[in-house]
């Protein structure tokens, strides 16, 4: 009975999935059919007061303000800058600019909640750059597209505050857990770059000015207003003076003073910065609202607790759990974007998890890898749109360059798994 019902749930969603309704506003009606016809709960008021608590959750106020926050630095020059401040350091390194991809993209990630804002941000300055220079577009754009997922990982992180709310997770923890995780994948990805480098000398431009380290300390002035603003937002969370919301405010002003010392700040940038931020944030808490009436639903019809005890009946070892759910993520994503996903399935997932004994923390990060490479899987890659409309290039190519980077980031889930301390370390060293 209960597999009957799930699987009349999970068709009526992508009915009304496909027949172009909100997902939001698809997870509403879902969750409005389960309860209407399997559970004797009047719908109405458990709707209200469940979307009303989703929300008001004061958890959830660092999300506009991360938010918004990346949109003042996408209105200004920090990544022009950025590409002239780290230049002149990798130019003598194996793949010389093709570095500025990933290092621009972790350092962007430091200071965006958004995969595709920092896809976008890096790729807009770095792609004609490069082709300018003669670098090959499959490495460019393929590296360009693995960087860019970066985004979610690095905190501050929109996908985390989503996680950490569906959860009930420390955000703050959430954010220090993914700090590792995130240097280490861009650190697999330059390894790539370079094997890929030294197999293809023949297609690398030799490099076209030769820097004195003065110069090279003279050109790095120009990552000082990213660095700073770095620290501002990871270091206050980190040093236990700011909370997760309050170090997003912190965030904020820093951006507005940011953008007023480069003169990019005017009405305008003001105003669609700030429009920007609410139209992203009302549909993301649509999204949650919905699945927070979903979950809801779920625990009324008794769903997650019936499917832990299946699971768990397997007798399936975190392994293999893991495994399941990471194949079970990376096809979900071919349909659904990485908030959606999350808060689609938390109420589901997680009792098996706890069950399981997994830590939460840990967990949140590998939801964050495997939700990453969902990002550059077609047809519902984020980052994929995202350079096809850079690129004008067509998403099953750029799909292909990315392919490389996807398998990089099993590795990472790979290596998580057998070295959990690579997440649980920092924050375990908080106060």
């Amino acid at each position: 009975m209960d597999l009957l019902i799930t699987f009349a749930l999970i068709v009526a969603l992508f009915v009304l999935l496909g027949a172009g309704v909100w997902i939001g506003i698809g997870l509403l009606g879902v969750a409005w059919i389960a309860m209407e016809l399997f559970t004797n709960r009047p719908v109405g008021d458990a709707m209200a007061v469940t979307i009303w608590g989703s929300a008001s959750s004061w958890t959830l106020t660092a999300l506009p303000l991360f938010i918004w926050m990346g949109e003042v630095l996408f209105r200004t020059r920090l990544s022009e800058d950025m590409f002239k401040g780290l230049a002149p350091w990798v130019n003598r390194i194996p793949g010389r600019l093709l570095h500025t991809n990933i290092i621009g993209c972790t350092i962007f990630a430091a200071v965006s909640g958004s995969s595709a804002a920092t896809c976008a941000t890096i790729g807009k300055m770095t792609l004609p750059e490069l082709k300018k220079r003669g670098y090959p577009d499959d490495i460019t754009i393929g590296s360009l597209a693995g960087a860019g997922t970066l985004g979610l990982l690095i905190p501050p992180s929109i996908i985390m505050i989503v996680y950490g709310v569906a959860s009930d997770t420390s955000i703050t923890k959430l954010f220090i857990a993914g700090v590792l995780p995130g240097l280490l994948l861009a650190t697999l990805f330059m390894g790539y770059v370079i094997v890929w480098s030294l197999l293809n000398r023949d297609k690398i431009p030799a490099p076209d000015t030769h820097y004195t380290f003065v110069q090279k300390l003279h050109e790095s002035r120009h990552l000082i207003p990213v660095v700073l603003l770095i620290a501002l937002v990871l270091g206050s969370i980190y040093v236990g003076i700011a909370t997760a919301t309050e170090a997003a405010a912190l965030g904020v002003i820093g951006a507005l003073g940011l953008s007023a010392t480069q003169g990019s700040m005017n009405w305008n940038t003001f105003r669609d910065s700030l429009m920007g931020a609410t139209r992203l944030y009302c549909m993301i808490a649509l999204i949650l609202a919905g699945a927070a009436f979903l979950t809801l639903a779920m625990g009324y019809i008794g769903l997650p607790r019936h499917l832990a005890e299946w699971i768990g009946a397997l007798g399936l070892t975190p392994f293999w759990l893991l495994f399941g759910l990471m194949i079970f993520y990376i096809v979900f994503g071919c349909f659904l974007d990485g908030i959606s996903m999350v808060v689609l399935t938390m109420g589901v997932i997680l009792p098996t998890i706890q069950k399981a004994g997994i830590d939460p923390i840990w967990f949140g990060i590998f939801i964050v890898l495997v939700v990453e490479m969902a990002q550059i899987t077609p047809p519902v890659g984020f980052n994929l749109f995202v350079l096809q409309g850079m690129t004008k290039r067509e998403i099953t190519y750029i799909a292909r360059v990315a392919l490389p980077f996807f398998f990089l980031m099993m590795a990472a889930v790979l290596a998580i798994y057998l070295f959990p301390g690579i997440i649980t370390w920092l924050p375990a060293q908080m106060k």
